[in-house]
């Protein structure tokens, strides 16, 4: 991996949101990364500390949120993180490409078909010209097509885990092609930081809540992924689940098991697809995978079980929302964009418990 003469100017637009504080948290140790723009739609004028206190000793917490203007940004910065709203990033991102800075989207303006668009985002995509050119940002798999990308789709929280869990048993015909069920529990966080009532702590405490069933817009990237990885083509059935738990996403998948398939089968497959890989834990049989051992950390865990008395695999992941379903991976794309150890500034361990 190549190191740069100099270090990346930086842009972080959506620095108010959730995902936004996250990236700049991690930045904050970055040794490549020099944060020089901050931008978002609200929350103009104030100061970073005034929005995350947690930031508050940073020499970068009395920088101003700034209107992401393409202009201004471009003016500022060589990258840009996209963590805005869906469709913010399609109106923006071209005139940033065009003026030669780098997107990484944290939003799913990048990650599907137009055509998808309407159904599942409910817009017309705005910027089709750049879909072909999205590089989908799940490193583990498709992280040769990153250096030099101008422009990286990153993935959504629920289809890393999936996607990571199932291509490879796919691919190596452990899995049958076909339907595969999956059930999502994701903390509070995901929702954001404008979140709806049902986000608010005295609805979610002792609840576990089902929504946007069957239309969540992660469904059609599950399956795009998996076929992106492995050449096949599922139909998910998808049902997230909103959890009273400030972080964390576990995704339970099922499939049907080929002829031979064991637990062990499974595992080794999953072990040897992500060995070396520094954010990927494959879990041996009968352990559990667990959200809280990855919260604050870029990690996924993934576990495989072959039930053979139905004939189903079941493929579970585990990750923290905010990192390695958002931010944390779109900083281990940056670094890889610009030929870096991908690790760089993703070296924490786990806050456990």
């Amino acid at each position: 991996m190549e190191t740069p003469a100099s270090s990346v100017r930086v842009a972080v637009l959506g620095a108010s949101g959730f995902a936004g504080g996250e990236l700049l948290r991690l930045l904050a140790t970055h040794p490549f990364a020099d944060v020089t723009f901050l931008g978002a739609h609200a929350s103009i004028g104030k100061t970073l500390g005034e929005i995350h206190p947690n930031l508050a000793s940073l020499a970068l917490a009395v920088q101003v949120l700034r209107e992401p203007i393409a202009a201004d940004v471009a003016d500022a910065a060589d990258v840009a993180f996209c963590s805005l709203p869906h469709g913010a990033s399609a109106e923006l991102a071209p005139a940033l490409l065009e003026a030669g800075v780098k997107v990484v989207d944290l939003a799913g303006d990048f990650r599907l078909p137009a055509s998808a668009y309407p159904d599942w985002y409910g817009f017309e995509h705005p910027a089709i010209e750049w879909l072909g050119k999205a590089v989908y940002g799940l490193p583990e798999l498709f992280g040769e097509q990153l250096p030099g990308a101008q422009l990286v789709a990153n993935p959504g929280c629920f289809p890393t885990p999936v996607i990571l869990g199932l291509s490879p048993l796919l691919s190596a015909g452990l899995l049958e092609p076909g339907t595969i069920h999956v059930d999502g529990k994701t903390g509070l966080s995901g929702a954001g930081r404008t979140a709806s009532d049902a986000a608010l702590y005295a609805v979610a405490q002792e609840s576990v809540r089902p929504y946007r069933v069957p239309g969540h817009q992660h469904t059609p990237e599950m399956e795009r992924g998996i076929e992106l990885a492995s050449g096949f083509m599922p139909a998910v059935v998808f049902v997230p689940h909103l959890v009273p738990a400030v972080r964390g996403v576990v995704t339970t998948a099922y499939g049907s098991l080929a002829p031979g398939a064991t637990t062990e089968s499974l595992t080794s497959c999953l072990l040897e697809t992500y060995a070396g890989r520094a954010f990927v834990r494959v879990l041996p049989p009968g352990e559990m995978a667990d959200s809280k051992r990855t919260r604050g950390s870029n990690v996924v865990e993934l576990q495989a079980v072959a039930d053979a008395r139905t004939g189903t695999a079941v493929v579970i992941g585990a990750l923290d929302n905010l990192v390695k379903g958002a931010a944390g991976q779109a900083i281990q794309n940056f670094n890889l964009v610009h030929e870096l150890n991908e690790t760089a500034g993703l070296t924490s361990l786990a806050v456990y418990p």
